[in-house]
């Protein structure tokens, strides 16, 4: 079966650059590569190249994937940050990003990393 190309608009074409600066921006700051983004949500690296540039649209299904996996809330990755969002606090996103990873390491690996924390804050305290 064909699919005609659908023409999107002026405003539209703006909306998907800025947001493909957005997820590259994001991505090199939490050291994620195309290709591990790729990975995650289940495309082709070129496919992850091609949202960046905002030369493909980014599905709507991939976006609370692609917001997770960047460690920012889907206003943030929208763009739409006010400045209630700004104030929030919490964990930074590469940090929450870290408290995952680690949640998914075997239990003997997470209580070795939770010794190294616990001692680095102990020599910091002092």
């Amino acid at each position: 079966m064909e699919h005609a190309a659908v023409a999107i608009s002026q405003d539209e074409r703006t909306f998907f650059i800025a947001l493909g600066e957005r997820i590259s921006r994001l991505r090199k700051e939490n050291h994620i590569t195309q290709v591990q983004l790729a990975e995650t949500l289940d495309v082709a690296q070129s496919t992850v190249n091609a949202y960046e540039s905002g030369q493909r649209r980014v599905p709507v299904s991939a976006l609370p994937v692609l917001a997770k996996a960047l460690g920012v809330s889907l206003d943030e990755l929208l763009g739409e940050t006010n400045a209630a969002a700004a104030r929030k606090r919490g964990p930074s996103p590469k940090l929450q990003q870290h408290m995952e990873r680690i949640s998914r390491l075997p239990e003997p690996q997470q209580r070795f990393v939770l010794q190294v924390i616990e001692s680095v804050l102990a020599q910091a305290s002092r």
